[in-house]
């Protein structure tokens, strides 16, 4: 995903979508274990997505200093 399309989705999309990468990511994780993973680049991809929604979520929260 690029950080224009997650820009675009509505606060609890994005978190939908967290979840979602986040189950992802410890599936590709399992299958990675158990060698039935065939792209391993998949891992690195998930990750920088779970890493662009994060950041996404935490530039709309107001700065609470």
């Amino acid at each position: 995903m690029k950080a224009s399309e997650i820009r675009e989705l509505r606060d609890d999309e994005l978190r939908d979508k967290l979840d979602d990468m986040q189950r992802q990511l410890f599936s590709l994780r399992s299958q990675a274990v158990t060698e039935n993973l065939e792209n391993r680049h998949a891992i690195i991809n998930v990750r920088r997505d779970i890493a662009r929604i994060k950041t996404i979520i935490r530039q709309r929260q107001p700065s609470g200093r």
